[in-house]
């Protein structure tokens, strides 16, 4: 019996020799996985933290687009960043939702933060900053880091090659807003001009002020008023520049008022009653 029992424990130890040494060896296999994980997790927040601490090229290209010193109607905005690629449809959205454009910024570099933006726009005391970017090539910036996971997964050495950074070129765009007071009546509007002819060499100003975009829930929508309508008349009145708008806006606060305007070359009537600003 006690040879049994000193064999099977000769048996046992073997087996817990064999086992620690696959237990050692898997260990160090995926220590060595996890060590390079981390040193690249550690790469790529040092580089953030470089690109952070540089000159923020979003502050150096800003550019005013608002001459009246537009800012948040909050002491202390908690500023928004959003990262889109629809510009156009991002700014009437802006629009309609009650926001105006304090300014862009522009430039062409090497890979630059978003984050960078948003410290801008809170410098600057903005609501929303909406950023935009594409590549100068086809390599994308998450290219090199996929290439590192795939070495890991499939065992592989990864060469000096491997290992050097690609130089990428992108165009950044970013556009700063800030949330307006409810408005009188709620509309962004543009002049138009058109050519007489092709061999005009002046353009004639059209009658009328066009909507670029009506603002949600103001007087205006209320009165079914749309992008693309030509206002044309204000309480009789005929609307032939901007100023002429906001003036007859701010003379007829509180009135309900009879709006002339063009919808696709057809002329439509309605009324708004005009808010009142205190």
């Amino acid at each position: 019996m006690r040879q049994n029992n000193q064999s099977s424990l000769i048996k046992t130890k073997t087996q817990a020799r064999v086992l620690g040494a696959d237990t050692q060896k898997f260990s160090q296999k995926y220590k060595t996985k996890w060590m390079l994980f981390t040193l690249l997790g550690l790469g790529f927040a040092l580089l953030t933290t470089q690109l952070l601490a540089a000159e923020n090229l979003y502050e150096k290209n800003y550019k005013s687009q608002n001459s009246g010193g537009l800012v948040s109607l909050q002491t202390n905005p908690d500023t928004k960043i959003f990262v889109s690629n629809h510009n156009d449809t991002d700014n009437i959205t802006m629009l309609e939702d009650g926001f105006d454009m304090m300014g862009s910024s522009g430039f062409e570099g090497s890979l630059t933060p978003p984050e960078l933006a948003l410290q801008h726009a809170k410098a600057i005391k903005a609501d929303t900053v909406l950023v935009y970017s594409k590549y100068g090539n086809t390599k994308l910036p998450g290219a090199k880091i996929e290439v590192y996971k795939e070495a890991v997964k499939a065992g592989k050495d990864l060469t000096e090659k491997d290992m050097v950074e690609d130089t990428t070129n992108y165009v950044y765009y970013a556009s700063y807003w800030a949330k307006l007071p409810p408005p009188l009546l709620g509309v962004h509007i543009i002049k138009l001009a058109k050519k007489e002819s092709q061999e005009a060499e002046k353009a004639t100003e059209e009658d009328g002020l066009k909507i670029l975009a009506v603002i949600k829930d103001s007087p205006a929508a209320k009165a079914g008023l749309v992008r693309g309508d030509v206002l044309m008349k204000i309480a009789n009145v005929n609307l032939n520049k901007p100023e002429e708008l906001s003036t007859l806006v701010r003379k007829n606060q509180g009135q309900n008022v009879v709006i002339e305007y063009e919808r696709e070359g057809v002329k439509v009537a309605t009324k708004a009653l005009i808010n009142t600003r205190k």
